[in-house]
């Protein structure tokens, strides 16, 4: 039921009130009552107003001054691209509030992003907290909000090169093809017509592109694989975890342990069951709550759980360019670049001028 439909239905309410009332008050009964749901109206409104909305893009529904650079970008994109859909996923968050709770501080123990501890970055990308303090495995620094401000805006990624960020995580009849599968996954531990031909079946089956499983995969497990995708011995059983799905410590032996009593409380065995059960893994916990594009999965601005920034896959800042530029390569190895996809695009409010 939409604003609309709230405040008819509380007018016919109120119309049959006012029928019951004695005419010697029915005058000053209305007048309260014409009050109050002016009132009651005007709190609908922005309640509703301040509410997600997902909307699709039809060239004119966008307000270029409250969401500056958006409407160019799209059009581009679109022109180029006439299958296309985009859909505008208003998320009502302030810009500022966002950077500054996906940023690192005192409070967090742990920060939420992450970048290589690598001279190709400028040293201003590391935070100022963690400056030179070593994450995860020991290779990776903690992001300023200057890195995550750069990463996060919309505007640096509706381009040929990284709007893959934004495609909806959904598979799309005609769009997939174990040709394209084979084409990333050539020399690496998914090489193979079998692995392929599964990974299309796990995505049809639980309505999730199987060109972001590949993606997904190589970008956990690099082209090689690891221990986790090649099999490792946990409590005397071979258990596998591709996804590296709780995969989480401060050294290398812990998270591989933590990932690895994971795949074993799964009865992930093999590799197959292990791909099947991440896929669902993924499409119940992060797609089927609203975090259904690469980017949304990084960056947790989605509110359909009752909270934001913290149910992030990875705390990895590049990894939704990296894992978008995989998926765009399968798309336009298997010549379905084309297809009718769609690509969901965040906006922010009070945005500056320029990104």
């Amino acid at each position: 039921m939409n604003k609309y439909e709230k405040i008819d239905n509380i007018i016919k309410s109120v119309k049959n009130i006012v029928k019951s009332i004695p005419m010697s008050i029915r005058i000053f009964t209305i007048v309260v009552l014409i009050l109050l749901i002016t009132i009651i109206s005007i709190s609908i409104i922005i309640v509703e107003e301040r509410k997600p909305k997902y909307e699709i893009y039809n060239g004119n529904n966008i307000n270029e001054n409250r969401y500056p650079g958006y409407k160019e970008l799209i059009d581009n994109l679109k022109a180029n691209h006439p299958n296309w859909t985009f859909t505008l996923f208003y998320t009502r968050l302030d810009w500022e509030e966002v950077i500054l709770n996906e940023g690192h501080s005192d409070l967090r123990s742990n920060p939420l992003n992450l970048i290589p501890d690598s001279s190709e970055y400028p040293e201003e990308w590391k935070c100022e907290i963690d400056k030179d303090k070593r994450f995860d495995n020991g290779t990776w620094l903690c992001a300023s909000d200057i890195a995550i401000r750069h990463q996060m805006d919309p505007r640096n990624i509706l381009n040929e090169d990284n709007i893959f960020q934004f495609a909806e995580l959904k598979y799309t009849e005609g769009a997939h093809t174990v040709e394209g599968i084979k084409s990333l996954t050539e020399e690496s531990f998914l090489e193979g017509d079998s692995i392929a031909e599964a990974l299309i079946q796990a995505g049809k089956k639980a309505n999730v592109d199987p060109y972001f499983i590949t993606s997904r995969l190589i970008q956990e497990q690099g082209r090689s694989g690891t221990v986790l995708s090649r099999g490792y011995e946990y409590n005397g059983i071979i258990v596998y975890n591709p996804f590296n799905i709780n995969a989480t410590g401060n050294s290398s032996d812990e998270i591989l342990e933590n990932a690895a009593q994971y795949a074993f409380e799964q009865g992930w065995d093999s590799i197959e069951k292990a791909l099947v059960g991440g896929v669902d893994f993924v499409r119940n916990d992060y797609i089927d709550i609203g975090q259904n594009t690469l980017y949304l999965q990084k960056f947790d601005v989605v509110s359909q759980d009752g909270e934001l920034y913290w149910h992030q896959y990875m705390q990895n800042l590049f990894a939704p360019e990296s894992e978008a530029s995989n998926m765009r390569a399968i798309y336009e190895a298997s010549n379905t670049v084309d297809a009718n996809l769609n690509f969901i695009i965040p906006l922010y409010e009070n945005m500056p001028a320029e990104n």
